[in-house]
């Protein structure tokens, strides 16, 4: 019996805590979303160059290593 009491102590808790959860939360303004959208697609783009670049150095390297095992 002390089991299930702890599992529905434990549930009673998470409800709790994820009604508070969803009463803290508000819906973003128009100028709110426009901010995470440009950050988001700004650090996208970053994140793509940095995997072209990387791979640009790194094919003439792989070339090399396994042109000189053949």
């Amino acid at each position: 019996m002390d089991a299930i009491d702890s599992v529905f102590k434990r549930l009673k808790g998470f409800s709790k805590d994820s009604v508070r959860l969803v009463k803290c939360c508000h819906k973003p303004d128009g100028k709110e979303y426009y901010k995470v959208a440009i950050s988001t697609a700004i650090r996208i783009t970053i994140m793509g160059f940095i995997g072209f670049f990387v791979k640009l150095i790194f094919i003439p390297i792989n070339n090399i290593i396994v042109g000189s095992e053949l």
